[in-house]
């Protein structure tokens, strides 16, 4: 392989709490120097000039579904993976809510197989918690661990069962696994399309209390606490459920938690008059809760931010707003959304890249997320402050429900390498 060379870089790397001028030496896929500073002469096959835009480590986003297997018209690991690249996410995690459901080490084998062939970003999969996804019998955790599932969940639905969710976390904890689990009661939740309040009761909409979030999360918690488990709270929505997440963690309980990126972005009064591109499982939630969020991705409370990529096509988007399809495509546009944290709401960038970086490396134990001699080179290179209007139609997913459609965003997106192979 060539050797590569950028110099002259703003260098971000949460890893190292670095924010600076910089450079990277690429060699045989991995990082095999990195410079702080400014960069010397350095020899190389190709030498990119950065000429001040931002270098850092390539996004890894832990919750992208895709329509492969069962309904590829939706969305495949293909079109996945090329959304990735342009949208600077060198390591996707896909859902195990597909069809078949991933709930055995040979689904494993074939989406890592078959991401590997693809020769774009990294592809690996989530298994699933318990058989088909029905939250009644176990699936085979031990077996799909080996294989390479890096964590287990049952995606979008509540494990009801607690005895049935006490015997997974008793049993991943053996081996540490991690198991991630949506925090909602399922009682307060049923067939709710927004979130509680005024604006739901305006519209029509049943709605989702918030206290259903801190239900769930209480349970989930109490369950941890007596097994031991490594667990991940998906998709927190609620100022309350950070409250309870912060008593736990004081308690010493190992809880890492997500967020999406439409959490951070959006808020109830978005869904507007019945506008599908903003039905969200969870549903958008009031301002104060979304200010919440972001102050605790500023405060590191939060580990990981994710896309949520759930893509969907027209014939399920466009339709009453109680009968359509929830989820929204965010693999590409995630980047310049979550910089909308740095440019209006002052965080710094360092801060904002974390959770995208090195904290969900660090969750599943990979050994990207960061700029560190010997680490692969997934790195992005972007324009932090170029203006990008986002257009769905010129996204890459085959389905095209952005919630983002005609936004203007700072974070223009200029390459993105994986293992030293330039792919966008």
């Amino acid at each position: 392989m060539t050797t590569i060379a950028i110099i002259n870089a703003r260098l971000l790397d949460p890893g190292t709490d670095y924010d600076g001028p910089g450079g990277l030496l690429i060699q045989d896929g991995r990082i095999s120097r990195v410079i702080h500073g400014p960069t010397p002469d350095l020899a190389a096959d190709q030498i990119i000039d950065a000429d001040g835009l931002c270098l850092a480590p390539g996004l890894i986003d832990i919750r992208v579904k895709t329509g492969e297997p069962g309904a590829e018209p939706k969305e495949t690991l293909k079109s996945a993976s090329l959304a990735a690249a342009a949208g600077g996410v060198t390591t996707i995690v896909v859902q195990p809510d597909t069809d078949p459901a991933v709930d055995d080490p040979a689904m494993i084998d074939f989406i890592q197989r078959r991401g590997a062939a693809l020769n774009l970003v990294n592809v690996r999969a989530a298994g699933a918690a318990t058989k088909a996804l029905d939250g009644q019998r176990m699936a085979e955790i031990g077996l799909m661990d080996e294989a390479g599932a890096l964590y287990f969940t049952d995606g979008d639905k509540v494990i009801v069962n607690s005895r049935t969710l006490q015997r997974v976390m008793s049993y991943a904890a053996a081996f540490n696994a991690l198991i991630a689990c949506r925090p909602a009661d399922p009682w307060l939740t049923e067939g709710a399309v927004a979130a509680s309040g005024e604006l739901a009761t305006r519209l029509g909409l049943s709605g989702s209390p918030a206290i259903a979030e801190r239900i769930g999360l209480e349970r989930d918690l109490a369950l941890v606490e007596q097994t031991g488990a490594r667990f991940l709270v998906d998709q927190i929505s609620t100022e309350g459920a950070l409250d309870t997440l912060a008593r736990a963690r004081a308690k010493g309980l190992e809880v890492a938690v997500s967020v999406s990126i439409n959490h951070l972005c959006f808020n109830e009064v978005d869904i507007g008059d019945y506008r599908t591109f903003y039905l969200l499982d969870p549903p958008l939630r009031s301002e104060a809760d979304r200010q919440a969020l972001i102050e605790a991705v500023r405060e590191g409370l939060i580990d990981v931010i994710t896309s949520a990529h759930a893509p969907a096509p027209a014939e399920d988007k466009r339709r009453p707003f109680a009968e359509a399809a929830p989820g929204a495509i965010g693999l590409e546009t995630l980047l310049p959304a979550a910089l909308t944290l740095h440019h209006e709401d002052g965080l710094d960038l360092l801060d904002v890249l974390r959770p995208l970086t090195q904290g969900p490396a660090a969750l599943l134990g990979l050994d990207a997320g960061v700029l560190a001699e010997g680490a692969p080179a997934d790195v992005i290179l972007f324009d932090a402050g170029a203006p990008v209007i986002i257009d769905a139609d010129a996204l890459h997913s085959k389905s095209k429900n952005s919630p983002f459609d005609g936004r203007r965003l700072q974070g223009k997106l200029i390459g993105t390498w994986v293992g030293g192979r330039k792919v966008f």
